[in-house]
């Protein structure tokens, strides 16, 4: 699937699906899109197993919660974006962390 030019290559249900997926990819996407609230597993713990695995992900995380913006970024979130957002906003944030 495509999108504005970028390649989506997974999506998950929940964080914990989140870092399942990416333990299995053979190549590590180029960039994440972290939700905060998410069954099983917060965008939090999961944002925090991700990196823990290496391999040095970015992560934006998005959330209409600003209040978690500091800890998100705080355990190594590549930027943050607030819900609701418009696609160039993402568009924009990810050409950012990506230094398009």
């Amino acid at each position: 699937m495509s999108f504005w030019g970028f390649q989506i290559i997974g999506v998950a249900k929940n964080g914990q699906e989140a870092v399942d997926k990416f333990k299995l990819f053979s190549e590590k996407p180029d960039i994440i899109i972290m939700d905060h609230r998410m069954p099983i597993k917060s965008g939090i713990d999961a944002t925090k197993e991700i990196i823990s695995l290496g391999k040095n992900p970015k992560i934006i995380f998005a959330s209409a919660d600003k209040t978690v913006r500091e800890e998100a970024l705080s355990i190594g979130a590549a930027d943050f974006i607030e819900k609701p957002f418009d696609f160039e906003e993402l568009v924009k944030k990810i050409k950012e962390v990506l230094n398009f």
